[in-house]
């Protein structure tokens, strides 16, 4: 018994299903709650594991053996939000101007206060370059902390976390500020929230999703551009 146990802890497999049942719970938890903004699948499903692997004190690397093959269709995933913005393409001319300013913009108030708010309560270099990025995807955020001297583990958390607290609050954000325009929101929540947000914007508009999957894209690369040259002046 104890060696299937054993086995069962090291498989990534086991990981694999642990990670598609935490996120199976989530969605079960949205439609409970009627779509309630706390109860953000990603959010549920990063609860139930990170209270497992406490409960049953298995290491983050254990894990990370399974979630490391769900980790690798983020790049595909990422991708796959081109097709509704191509359905959505007729939009992008009259937004030309709002892309052009709004996301340089957002990129560089993200990198500079995240920056310069680790560095008034104390924190070291590695953690400034660590939060920089919080506001490409993960898989960018993560190539750019190993470029510049930052934690790739740490800027996943930070990233990840950024993603959920955008897809909880921005939509109320957004509402209490007035903009009820889809593809304004689909761009804030994109470039706030990346990956987390354009799922929730999916969510709730296919124009509000496709614009905030280009914004996610957009951001990403403004910001590992951005990055080691706000990094270096500030």
């Amino acid at each position: 018994m104890t060696e299937a146990l054993d086995f069962l802890r090291d498989s990534p497999l086991t990981w694999v299903f642990v990670t598609l049942l935490a996120y199976r719970a989530g969605l079960w938890v949205r439609a409970r709650t009627q779509g309630h903004p706390v109860a953000q699948p990603v959010l549920v499903a990063a609860a139930l594991i990170i209270a497992l692997l406490s409960v049953l004190g298995i290491d983050y690397d254990v894990y990370m053996s399974g979630g490391s093959l769900i980790h690798l269709v983020l790049g595909p995933a990422t991708v796959a939000l081109a097709v509704p913005l191509h359905r959505q393409a007729h939009h992008l001319r009259e937004m030309a101007l709002p892309l052009a300013v709004a996301l340089p913009a957002g990129a560089l108030v993200s990198i500079g206060s995240a920056v310069l708010t680790v560095r008034a309560l104390g924190g070291g270099e590695a953690l400034e370059n660590t939060i920089a990025p919080k506001a490409a995807t993960t898989p960018v955020a993560i190539g750019i902390a190993e470029n510049i001297g930052g934690v790739p583990a740490l800027v996943a958390v930070f990233t990840m976390l950024a993603g959920m607290l955008g897809a909880v609050f921005g939509p109320w954000v957004l509402d209490r500020l007035g903009v009820q325009d889809r593809r304004v929101r689909g761009l804030a929540m994109g470039a706030a929230s990346h990956g987390v947000g354009t799922s929730r914007s999916l969510h709730d508009s296919i124009v509000e999703g496709a614009f905030a999957g280009l914004a996610m894209g957009l951001t990403a690369l403004l910001t590992s551009l951005l990055v080691p040259v706000v990094v270096a002046l500030i």
